[in-house]
């Protein structure tokens, strides 16, 4: 699969594991996450090739895709995805908070979405 499906894949996980959330339907949710999940491994496996790719994500139209690919990249596109989370971070409502949580675990040194 083109690192250019992956990426698409991986939006579309996002936008329906929130959707999914909203419904208040935690089990496809949930699946969903599983999904992105895999997405990631599957980018990572390719190396920064496969990081760079879903850092097309940072300027996608939804704010829930961009604040994920950013919390995943943390490490290999340090500055771009803290900027992505900051500017998301000042807004209201479960993605802004996200983002915090996410800056947050960058600061505290416990962040450890993509490992080294």
């Amino acid at each position: 699969m083109k690192l250019e499906e992956l990426v698409e894949q991986f939006a579309q996980h996002v936008q329906a594991e929130t959707e999914a959330g909203w419904k208040g339907d935690a089990k496809a949710a949930n699946r969903h996450v599983d999904e992105y999940l895999a997405v990631f491994d599957e980018l990572r496996a390719r190396g920064d090739a496969g990081r760079d790719a879903l850092a097309a994500l940072f300027t996608h139209s939804r704010l829930d895709v961009r604040v994920t690919a950013a919390a995943f990249l943390l490490r290999h596109r340090t500055e771009e995805a803290k900027a992505v989370l900051e500017d998301a971070a000042k807004g209201k409502g479960v993605v802004p908070f996200e983002a915090q949580q996410a800056l947050k675990r960058w600061e505290e040194g416990t962040w450890a979405l993509d490992p080294a």
